[in-house]
């Protein structure tokens, strides 16, 4: 078939033809494959913005992760750049933790305590009534072995005699004290004011490692 000849059937076709789907087969050539461009063109158009669309949508989904990742990224990167300080922390913590246990007298450094308190009541001039062990108390992580202490004195070596106790090298806490004057008008054994009696309990402390 010429090109005049498709010219001329296109100018013959009547455009209503087209709304009588049923008689495609009788269209002329012309009109049909113009038919399937349009619609092979529709085709192709309808399966590109389908495919665009899914590509957004997998753009955008990879853009949130992208964001979600990099804040994953940068929080991680924080964590390790302060990891160090950490442990350099916890290396201090555990340095401290010994360092308190050290202070902790053990069960046979108990009678050595008690000659340090015996000699700092000495050392003040004091006399002792009482270096009376109380039953231990037990806690979750320390054992606590209360020691009553009853000495007689002047106010000024009471005073030093508990700054002594204080200063050991070992853990001691003093709890409960009464002060109370012997007679009136007596004077101590340094010959310095009225003698004064004082009640007081020394606590120790201990790790509990469960062994009794």
């Amino acid at each position: 078939m010429s090109a005049e000849d498709i010219l001329e059937s296109l100018k013959n076709f009547d455009t209503d033809q087209l709304n009588d789907l049923n008689n495609v087969g009788s269209w002329p050539i012309a009109v049909k494959f113009i038919l399937w461009i349009f619609v092979f063109v529709g085709v192709l158009a309808a399966g590109y913005f389908a495919l665009i669309t899914g590509m957004q949508e997998d753009l955008e989904k990879a853009e949130k992760k992208e964001v979600q990742l990099r804040k994953e990224y940068e929080e991680k990167a924080q964590e390790a750049s302060l990891l160090e300080d950490y442990r350099r922390q916890n290396r201090e913590m555990e340095e401290l933790f010994f360092n308190i246990l050290r202070q902790l007298p053990s069960e046979t450094e108990i009678p050595g305590l008690i000659e340090d308190i015996n000699n700092a009541g000495l050392k003040n001039n004091l006399s002792f009534s009482t270096i009376d062990m109380q039953k231990d108390v037990r806690h979750e992580y320390y054992v606590e072995k209360p020691i009553r202490i009853v000495v007689s004195g002047s106010y000024h070596d009471i005073g030093s005699f508990v700054s002594d106790i204080a200063d050991l090298s070992r853990i001691v806490t003093l709890h409960d004290f009464t002060i109370s004057p012997v007679k009136a008008g007596g004077k101590n054994a340094a010959g310095e004011g009225e003698t004064l009696t004082m009640t007081i309990t020394a606590k120790t402390y201990r790790y509990n490692d469960g062994k009794g």
